[in-house]
């Protein structure tokens, strides 16, 4: 187990849950969270809703024709994030070699913590408990060598939905060394990071249906048809060569927030929607630190695994959420978007703690502006009620 010092843990059906634990008339049926009009998107889906062949980033018309009797319950991001820091510190008091990938999953580091809590495979175990103890829901946690083979694991130990309903899963999966080769190359293609809708369509062109089979290609092959970048990742990934470390690093020079979409989101009026909950995070967390910033950032992560980022620098620094939004929107209309998302993110950098008078909302400076008064207020209730008491509304 030595070398096994990768975790992914990942929450079983994270928004769902959590509206079960405001409503619990929700435990037992079919759930989906989401707008249930005619544009509108799966977020997350109940087990029950899954084994009825729905899944995330769905259309809900769609999703309402396989599942009539779904309860579709409206996203409430403000209370996803208030549970996930919560899951956070458990994860921090193992190690603080943590990456959050979403509100509902991260990498962990565990090679440093055996001496104090044991193997990883008994830190997973503990995380698991500890994550059902404190904050009542289940997760699911792969243990490997490698981000790859641990992201795929926490896969595997989470429960089943089928048409024939819901089997419950391991709680935890480990990847021995002996064991990785051939766990990777069973999986089908598309389970690997990089394989969209696009790139699967090609590869199935070409015969590829598996790991396995993407592992036997010619690497020449895949650069021609992929290009050079997206081919030698895809090689190497199928060969398990996955080098990448867990960066418990990556937001100390900036306030940023990005959420990892379960499937490819092509519909730009949903990644609207998430830019407003995305810089809600990040404006509210500048605040509470005391932090404004000069600088807006976009990132966003296609299914070929390029990053494609785009940034605004003002003149003033900002710290509400129309400034940061109206800023972030703006870039994403310079995007094409025809290739999908895979990942969005809404950042805040060239960080000042500035006096009331440096600050800039919609061209007013001062927090005697109407945006100054109502982060403020906003700032209070959260104080007072808890983050989900106040967010963003969304026009239906």
């Amino acid at each position: 187990m030595a070398d096994l010092s990768i975790l992914h843990v990942d929450m079983d059906a994270f928004y769902v849950e959590v509206e079960r634990q405001d409503d619990s008339s929700l435990i037992g049926k079919p759930v989906i969270v989401g707008g249930d009009s005619e544009r509108g998107v799966v977020a997350s889906a109940s087990y029950e809703a899954r084994s009825m062949g729905v899944r995330s980033a769905m259309s809900s018309v769609v999703a309402r024709n396989l599942c009539p009797d779904a309860v579709f319950v409206r996203s409430n991001f403000s209370r996803y994030r208030e549970v996930s820091r919560q899951v956070h510190q458990i994860l921090y008091s193992v190690t603080p070699e943590l990456e959050p990938i979403a509100l509902d999953e991260a990498f962990l580091d565990v090679g440093g913590a055996h001496k104090l809590f044991g193997s990883s495979e008994e830190i997973a175990w503990q995380i698991r408990n500890d994550v059902h103890e404190t904050v009542g829901l289940d997760c699911s946690v792969g243990v490997a060598s490698s981000k790859l083979l641990a992201k795929l694991a926490s896969v595997a130990a989470k429960p089943q939905a089928d048409p024939d309903g819901v089997k419950p899963g391991l709680g935890v999966f480990v990847v021995f060394q002996n064991e990785a080769d051939d766990f990777l190359k069973k999986h089908p293609v598309e389970a690997l990071w990089g394989v969209g809708r696009v790139t699967l369509k090609k590869l199935k062109g070409l015969g590829i249906n598996s790991v396995g089979d993407l592992a036997a290609a010619p690497r020449e092959l895949l650069v021609r048809e992929l290009g050079a970048s997206h081919g030698h990742h895809l090689s190497n990934l199928s060969q398990g060569i996955d080098a990448r470390e867990v960066d418990s690093d990556r937001e100390r020079k900036s306030i940023s927030h990005e959420e990892t979409f379960a499937s490819d989101v092509y519909e730009r009026d949903v990644l609207v929607s998430e830019i407003i909950r995305l810089s809600d995070a990040v404006s509210s967390r500048a605040r509470e630190q005391g932090l404004a910033g000069r600088t807006v950032h976009l990132k966003v992560r296609q299914p070929d695994m390029s990053y494609v980022t785009r940034s605004v620098t003002l003149e003033g620094a900002v710290n509400t959420l129309p400034e940061i939004a109206g800023k972030a929107t703006d870039l994403l209309a310079q995007l094409d978007l025809q290739q999908g998302v895979r990942l969005l993110g809404v950042g805040l950098s060239k960080l000042v703690s500035p006096g009331p008078e440096q600050l800039t909302f919609s061209g007013v400076e001062g927090t005697n502006s109407g945006w100054g008064k109502l982060s403020v207020a906003m700032d209070r209730i959260r104080q007072k009620y808890g983050s989900s008491a106040i967010g963003p509304g969304f026009p239906r």
